[in-house]
């Protein structure tokens, strides 16, 4: 299970998993399949799992680490610092692109766009505000049943407080506690739509659950007890919160949008078990790793590849191609596969192509033992 560098090989292929996810679907060029598609508001798709996968290997990593050496508060406020700047320059050069390419470079329009109607928060934002509050809980509790039940209250409070802010419609998309708190910050200028943030401040609340969970899942990788006791361990782990989160889901709707609680625990449910089986599978069938060594690639890397994708994207997204109107993202997608078959059958092979590019790339940071940890 472990490798040589004493990196646990299913908690990367785990971690790669979720990178590879997001490189498949973070930028379809035309329409796809709906089940490619982030759910609307409630409801659960596949794009709706790497990033909660991400904070719970984000939560076991850090256990990991923490069995080593505790970091400092010193250490863990940086870097969420650098993650939540890293987010804030791939926003900040999206904008550049637009003003460059779209909108004309005027101290008007930066102004405009950066300053006045510039987001907070995004994707790794989020990664570094969750991240950072769970290992304070984590540093102060240190018991797994504290934590556990930190994990809980948490969830209990995200669910009462859309109650007590509206209680006859508590998920209403016009008016939940969520956009009230994104209204006041960072406020209705700088979030992702008039209506709400997915990855607002209010989601933080159970997505510190989200890796809180982890937390308690690399606990258990690292603990004393036999291979078969841990993957028993995460198999029941997984089923309690599974069946605990169909349960919530009665009182919540499951929504990444506003990571609720129920969407919490059914992902950290089926988190813990996808990490159990890929623990088994490596442990039973070493050879299984050769199979795996691409995305065990990517989830050695997964923060610098994500943000090297969004870089390249927000590139080719404004750069103009030969064809005028077009960047050469788009102009790519219309003379490679977008007339092949379908509409969304072309888009959704775009995307393969796109994720396969990536892997080369991968492997060659794999092989000379690069790792750029943000």
């Amino acid at each position: 299970m472990a490798t040589t560098t004493g990196r646990f090989y299913s908690l990367d292929v785990f971690r790669g998993l979720a990178i590879a996810t997001m490189l498949f679907l973070d930028a379809p060029p035309d329409k796809i399949y709906s089940i490619l598609e982030h759910a609307e508001w409630a409801g659960f798709t596949v794009p709706d799992a790497p990033l909660p996968i991400f904070a719970f290997a984000m939560g076991a990593g850090a256990a990991i680490s923490m069995s080593k050496r505790e970091p400092s508060a010193r250490r863990i406020l940086t870097r969420a610092a650098i993650m939540f700047a890293v987010g804030l320059f791939i926003f900040f050069t999206w904008k550049i692109f637009e003003l460059i390419f779209v909108s004309g470079f005027t101290f008007e329009n930066f102004y405009d766009l950066v300053i006045v109607h510039g987001r907070l928060f995004g994707i790794i934002q989020r990664l570094a505000v969750t991240y950072a509050a769970a290992i304070f809980i984590a540093r102060a509790l240190r018991s797994d049943t504290k934590i556990l039940i930190a994990a809980f209250v948490l969830l209990i409070l995200s669910t009462a407080g859309f109650y007590i802010y509206s209680p006859v419609n508590p998920y209403d998309e016009a008016h939940n506690i969520s956009r009230a708190v994104d209204y006041i910050f960072p406020g209705a200028n700088h979030i992702y739509t008039p209506t709400h943030d997915p990855e607002g401040l209010y989601g933080a609340i159970a997505g510190t659950s989200s890796v809180l969970f982890g937390f308690l899942a690399g606990r258990i990788l690292i603990d004393s007890s036999s291979m078969r006791d841990k993957i028993l361990k995460l198999i029941a782990g997984g089923i309690i919160l599974l069946i605990i989160g169909g349960l919530w889901s009665n009182l919540d709707i499951v929504s990444k949008k506003l990571w609720t609680s129920s969407y919490t625990l059914l992902n950290a449910g089926g988190d813990a078990i996808l990490l159990a089986l890929l623990t088994k599978l490596f442990d039973c069938v070493p050879s299984a790793e050769k199979f795996f060594r691409p995305l065990k690639a990517l989830g050695t890397n997964p923060l610098f590849f994500f943000t090297a994708n969004c870089l390249v994207l927000i590139v080719l997204t404004f750069v103009p191609s030969p064809t005028e109107g077009l960047g050469i993202y788009m102009w790519l997608f219309e003379n490679t596969t977008k007339e092949f078959i379908s509409t969304e059958f072309g888009a959704t092979l775009f995307c393969v192509i796109w994720f396969t590019l990536w892997l080369p790339i991968a492997e060659f940071f794999y092989r000379r033992g690069i790792v750029i940890k943000i």
